[in-house]
């Protein structure tokens, strides 16, 4: 038995919404479109009684444009369909207030207190806003996420935009937009002539659920939709922006950074002009160099990661049913409360065995080790991200010391863009003997020397 439920538009019409079955028992939806579509994602629940509706998988391609969707799972007994329609636009800036504002010598006050080479200047000040906007949810459905935009005062030209992604944190408030982390580096993205947006992604910040982490699509809406809400703040304070855009991370931020670059240049080139982006020692390869670390039977530097990604996972592609389906105790009981955004990582890792596959069930761990097509593994493979071809300029940079995100990543990144035919392409290292806590600095020096030849 299949049943759909309806769709309205914004005045209570109800477009015309059908199912068929296929030759492979599978169900084939379609529907009219609405006039206030943003996109639209298809729910499902397998009873009445169930109470609760689920996207359908994969979860994170939703919304989609379309108006047709095959539901690639056989059908079982009863089915129940829902098509629900995002109406509010994606980066609307909701609210910004202004939380600081920098003369240029208090910045270069700042910097000089955080080491920051002198060869970095102010030249401009900088007003700092909290931004809250509208996004959406690792499986695409309406909500609101935080920033930070940090946008130079009185420039007397006009900037680019550049979004820079920070890196993994566990605890919801060390975050741009709330002065923590990566907050300095923002500044000085201001200071010399960027209108500086740095998502929190979802979850963090003003976010109460459990951060998606590592989860690309995730990360990129994030991205693109803090963009959108800073070029609106922008125009609000007649700030003019050139067009030119940059996007810039580093480890999970490279990651987000090389996903933002992607959903740009497939689903948003008619609405920005990629310049340039730099991701900078990012998990590239989820599936192969960064699965194979943290299920192998060796100590890993920061064990905590693995059940950090197995756990968002789980909230995304819905992995397992119970904790307990892939966690040996004590941990399927010691570790999900430590990721309530208020436990830092060394208090979890202070819970972890230094071997991190040791926290899995033998057989959870024996099947992702032997079969292809194991949830987890192919919830990996969906967060690679290297089968693609960048166009704008690239530059990755990573050294070859890191033992926490191996330099491998970005090489074999590297590689298969160049296969696949991108000619601006280049990975560097810039200190090959550093490892990933002292080589962010290396990184970041040398990628903000590449964008001031490059920004107009």
């Amino acid at each position: 038995m299949l049943a759909i439920g309806p769709l309205r538009d914004a005045v209570g019409q109800a477009p015309t919404l059908s199912v068929r079955v296929t030759p492979t028992n599978t169900a084939l939806l379609s529907w009219t479109a609405l006039s206030t579509n943003q996109g639209y994602r298809v729910e499902f629940r397998e009873s009445v009684s169930s109470g609760v509706w689920l996207p359908c998988p994969w979860q994170d391609q939703w919304p989609q444009a379309g108006t047709f969707w095959n539901d690639p799972r056989p059908l079982a007994n009863t089915r129940f369909y829902r098509v629900m329609a995002l109406t509010t636009p994606r980066g609307n800036l909701v609210t910004s207030n202004l939380t600081a504002s920098y003369t240029v010598s208090q910045l270069n006050a700042l910097f000089a207190s955080y080491g920051i080479p002198t060869l970095i200047q102010a030249q401009y000040p900088v007003d700092v806003f909290f931004t809250l906007y509208d996004t959406i949810t690792a499986d695409g459905g309406p909500t609101q996420a935080s920033g930070m935009v940090m946008l130079p005062h009185n420039p007397g030209k006009a900037v680019p935009l550049l979004s820079h992604q920070h890196g993994t944190v566990v605890l919801t408030n060390e975050v741009p937009s709330q002065s923590y982390g990566e907050y300095t580096v923002g500044l000085v993205w201001a200071s010399i002539g960027y209108a500086a947006a740095m998502p929190d992604y979802l979850g963090m910040g003003s976010g109460s659920s459990l951060h998606p982490y590592v989860h690309a699509r995730s990360e990129a809406t994030a991205a693109i939709d803090v963009l959108r809400a800073a070029r609106t703040l922008c125009a609000q304070r007649s700030l003019a922006l050139n067009g030119q855009v940059f996007l810039i991370g580093y480890s999970q931020g490279g990651q987000a950074t090389m996903a933002a670059h992607k959903e740009i240049e497939t689903w948003h080139t008619n609405e920005f002009t990629l310049t340039a982006s730099a991701p900078m020692a990012g998990p590239h390869d989820m599936s192969g160099t960064m699965a194979n670390l943290l299920t192998t039977n060796q100590p890993y530097t920061s064990p905590y990661y693995l059940p950090y990604v197995l756990f968002a996972y789980n909230s995304v592609y819905r992995l397992y049913d119970s904790v307990t389906q892939a966690l040996v105790e004590p941990y399927a009981t010691r570790l999900p409360p430590l990721f309530d955004g208020r436990h830092s990582d060394a208090q979890i890792n202070a819970e972890m065995p230094s071997v991190p596959s040791q926290i899995l069930k033998p057989e959870f761990l024996l099947a992702f080790q032997t079969d292809p097509q194991h949830p987890f593994r192919a919830a990996l493979q969906r967060n690679d991200l290297y089968n693609w071809r960048p166009v704008a300029r690239m530059r990755l940079y990573h050294c070859a010391g890191d033992r926490t995100v191996p330099q491998i990543n970005s090489i074999i990144a590297t590689n298969a863009f160049h296969h696949n035919g991108a000619t601006q392409v280049l990975l560097q290292d810039p200190c090959p003997t550093c490892d990933h806590g002292s080589g962010a600095s290396y990184c970041f020096f040398y990628a903000k020397l590449w964008f001031d030849t490059l920004k107009q």
